[in-house]
């Protein structure tokens, strides 16, 4: 009988008291919240940010595709469950799935946010929130908490911190206040990672680079580019010597589908063999594709690309996801889809990729 499946990658939708009930004090006056604007409706507000987070396209998992807008969202028209964790089974259950790994909403744009002692402030504040959240069914909502990496020391202290919350992964960053993750300073943080057996996610529009509005043509050109710096985080990892130091560090890209995986790392093998030398890069004990296939996880929704070419990536690192409650969802259809994207698949693999790969990862063992 096939397993259950688990979302590697969905989201909670941060009501407007997140950040201002569970903030350090000093910040509760700038702490961001829910305000109403005359053009998108409902926003959420973030102090030293240019633009508001319109709540229209945040929570729009199961509407019509016409029907979709960043205009006139309103907060308590959303899925209940992306903020009440008591609804939460049953939007669960209706989707047909068994668990799932909460990724932020808001805290994905707060990601990019200039002020490294703001972001820590709230980072801190949306972990307590997302504790109490997944306390209500610990056994099916499974957070990743957020870290903030000012620094290598904070970096470790956060990430011991949210080992000590219960949360089995941390979500980073995509970019570091300091040098870039593939530098030696960062060996003790990785040490701690392994120790811990805290996989490192990293999740699409988190770095400086991603963002809508400076694409070429058309706006929906722009929807293509957002997985570019999930790839050049990898790739930062892999050239950077990364996993090859640390053999055993586990890194989660999330939600940048999965199907490009194989041609990436053989254009990852080529720049090495014929051009390492001249653009500068140490040599490695093995090809840049066989750390890929090692220390990279992928998640991914209805790309079916990415169980088509299954056998050109490492199946055993491949994770299936529904990203609940976002426009970009398969939820309510999951089901449906994953029945026609896995009919070639033998019932080893539909188990890896939609059950056992995640589990694995997480230690998950109650689902």
């Amino acid at each position: 009988m096939a397993k259950i499946p688990i979302s590697a990658d969905s989201h909670i939708t941060e009501p407007g008291n997140c950040y201002t009930d569970h903030i350090d004090p000093s910040f509760r006056d700038r702490a961001p919240h829910i305000a109403h604007d005359e053009k998108y409706g409902d926003v959420y507000v973030v102090e030293g940010m240019e633009k508001t987070i319109p709540m229209g396209l945040v929570a729009a998992a199961g509407r019509d595709p016409s029907t979709l807008s960043m205009k006139g969202g309103k907060f308590e028209d959303l899925h209940r469950s992306g903020w009440d964790a008591t609804h939460r089974l049953a939007d669960q259950d209706r989707d047909g799935i068994g668990a799932e790994i909460i990724y932020p909403t808001v805290g994905m744009v707060l990601c990019n946010h200039p002020d490294f002692d703001y972001k820590r402030a709230c980072f801190a504040a949306y972990n307590r929130w997302l504790e109490e959240y997944c306390a209500v069914a610990p056994d099916r909502l499974y957070g990743m908490a957020q870290i903030t990496m000012a620094s290598v020391a904070e970096g470790i202290e956060e990430l011991r911190k949210a080992h000590e919350m219960g949360f089995r992964g941390v979500m980073m960053p995509g970019n570091p206040q300091h040098e870039d993750y593939h530098h030696l300073d960062y060996t003790p943080f990785y040490e701690a990672a392994v120790d811990l057996k805290m996989p490192l996610s990293f999740h699409i529009l988190t770095s400086s680079s991603d963002h809508i509005g400076g694409q070429r043509g058309p706006r929906i050109n722009a929807f293509a580019a957002i997985i570019r710096g999930c790839q050049d985080i990898i790739g930062t990892f892999i050239f950077g010597g990364v996993f090859e130091r640390h053999p055993d560090l586990k890194l989660v890209c999330v939600e940048a589908d999965a199907g490009w995986v194989p041609h990436y790392m053989y254009r990852m093998d080529h720049a090495y063999k014929r051009h390492r030398y001249w653009m500068k890069c140490d040599e490695m004990q093995r090809l840049p594709s066989e750390y890929f296939k090692e220390n990279v996880y992928l998640t991914f929704q209805d790309d079916w690309t990415a169980f088509e070419f299954r056998n050109a990536c490492n199946v055993r690192r491949l994770m299936w996801a529904n990203d609940f409650p976002h426009s970009d969802s398969t939820w309510p259809w999951s089901q449906e889809m994953l029945a026609e994207h896995t009919v070639d698949l033998t019932a080893q693999e539909r188990d890896w990729i939609l059950h056992d790969n995640v589990a694995e990862l997480y230690g998950l063992t109650a689902v």
